[in-house]
């Protein structure tokens, strides 16, 4: 059954099943079924989603920047009645009644220019003036169309720098996010085998205490006709004790476990858990130099470090800009016109112009602006050291990864094998205790043997599959399928 099965299965269950609400939903997983189950509805993989949809969104943004972007404002109405003072030619004040309404709209047509780092727009205006009282009037001021170039900062250029960031930053979330989905399914690993285990222990003390049971009526038997000591009577009754609370142990931590793979993989209270242990692994190896090569390509580390040092020389060039000269400029040229009739507002439209450049000099600023200069120098070294040093250790932590996980198949077959021989010596142990050919010290030291063998087997295989998927982490390829993890980006911004 694949996960989707299962979980429109589980949903129609808790949904319509009779008595909902007082009856367990009993429901058995394989590990494949878990692997598949956490990247469609846990919680985490929600997040990572939600996530990714956010770095989506501030890459649309940055790229809309870089797009026309036309607008249209409004003034309806600006109403003012008041008293204000105006000076008349003869240099003394008087004090009238301003009472008046304005109007206007305006377009504007702007686009940002990336190579140098400017604006260029186009507006064009309309409004009106109405004044009220005793010198009631009406006039209109056009401006068809103005032309512009804005250039805020001569000497340093923030969108050179956007182009050059946003589009990695981007790419790293897209990897990030597949790379978040390796993070869901190590959890998914590590709540799968804590339960798992827990499933094996119970199982284990549900045994040793019908054995111990079993044992001791066998001992007290013996006991009463003299065939054995008080003290073997006394040890196995000591046995059936540990036993019992064993079992007690074992049942409270199932039921944790149980909760806590029920919560990750976003089921309620209701769904009983039951796991199908896997029995086989694949067989595998993978060359190490291919894994490195791989994960130079794939892992978003290696993005980030490439981003942290072309963010490093931006801070530079601005800290760098920032110390000397600083120049604005900004020009305009188009048209004008002004009529107390709307019908003449567009005619015969005067020429107007406009430049503006303003310089700002730094002459005496107690060496601030090469103060921060210097700082911006020593973070880009320390940046670079750092980023050096962690493509060493990404470099390290690749070969160790690949050379743990290429030697879990042989440790997985050795604790499969010790698992069965030491079963064997146990059933072998008891038939002979039964017998009276060994004492209850040896019964005990190859129960407690078996039961390791059962518990080191589970985490073998924890430990196989911790590794596999730690790899793929690493990497964001699939060694078994060989092929680099992807996903349908597009389905997810729906």
């Amino acid at each position: 059954m694949n996960s989707n099965k299962i979980f429109l299965v589980l949903s129609f269950l808790i949904c319509f099943t009779p008595g909902f609400g007082q009856e367990d939903i009993h429901e058995e997983l394989t590990f494949e079924e878990v692997m598949q189950l956490d990247r469609e509805q846990s919680p985490d993989a929600i997040m990572a989603k939600h996530q990714f949809r956010a770095n989506y969104w501030e890459f649309r943004t940055f790229k809309a920047d870089f797009r026309p972007n036309l607008t249209l404002g409004t003034t309806f109405p600006e109403f003012s009645r008041a008293i204000k003072k105006y000076q008349n030619p003869d240099g003394t004040y008087t004090y009238v009644e301003d009472n008046l309404n304005s109007t206007s709209a305006n377009l504007n047509l702007r686009q940002n220019v990336g190579f140098t780092g400017g604006q260029l727009f186009a507006t064009s205006n309309l409004a009106r003036l109405d004044v009220f009282g005793d010198d009631e009037s009406t006039s209109y001021l056009s401006t068809p169309v103005s032309i512009g170039y804005r250039q805020p900062v001569l000497f340093y250029n923030e969108y050179k720098w956007q182009k050059k960031i946003e589009p990695l930053k981007y790419e790293e979330a897209k990897k990030q996010y597949i790379s978040s989905l390796e993070d869901v399914s190590l959890k998914a690993v590590a709540y799968f085998f804590d339960l798992a285990l827990a499933q094996q222990n119970l199982q284990v003390a549900q045994i040793n205490y019908s054995n111990a049971d079993t044992l001791y009526q066998i001992a007290t038997g013996r006991y009463n006709i003299g065939t054995i000591a008080e003290n073997e009577l006394l040890q196995m009754e000591l046995s059936v004790l540990n036993a019992g609370s064993g079992l007690n142990s074992a049942l409270v931590d199932l039921e944790i476990k149980k909760f806590q793979l029920r919560s990750f993989l976003g089921f309620n209270e209701k769904v009983n858990l039951q796991l199908i242990i896997p029995k086989e692994i694949p067989t595998l190896t993978v060359d190490v130099e291919k894994a490195l090569a791989i994960a130079r390509k794939n892992n978003p580390d290696i993005i980030a470090f490439e981003r942290q040092l072309i963010e490093a020389e931006r801070d530079v060039a601005k800290a760098k800009s920032e110390k000397g000269l600083q120049a604005d400029l900004f020009a305009s040229i188009g048209y004008t016109q002004q009529s107390e009739a709307f019908s003449d507002v567009y005619a015969s439209p005067q020429d107007q112009q406009r430049i503006a450049l303003g310089l700002e000099i730094p002459i005496l600023d107690w060496g601030l602006g090469r103060g921060r200069y210097k700082m911006a120098q020593s973070s880009q070294e320390v940046i670079k050291t750092t980023v050096e040093q962690a493509k060493t250790d990404f470099v390290q932590s690749v070969y160790l990864n690949v050379m743990q996980f290429n030697l879990q198949d042989d440790q997985l077959m050795i604790a499969a094998k010790t698992d069965t021989i030491a079963q064997k010596r146990y059933d072998m142990t008891k038939q002979r205790f039964l017998i009276g050919k060994v004492d209850v010290l040896d019964l005990n030291v190859s129960l407690s043997e078996k039961d390791v063998a059962k518990i080191n087997y589970i985490s073998a295989l924890r430990k196989y599959w911790s590794n596999f998927y730690n790899l793929r982490k690493i990497t964001l390829y699939d060694f078994i399928k060989d092929q680099s993890l992807d996903t349908e980006f597009e389905e997810l911004i729906e």
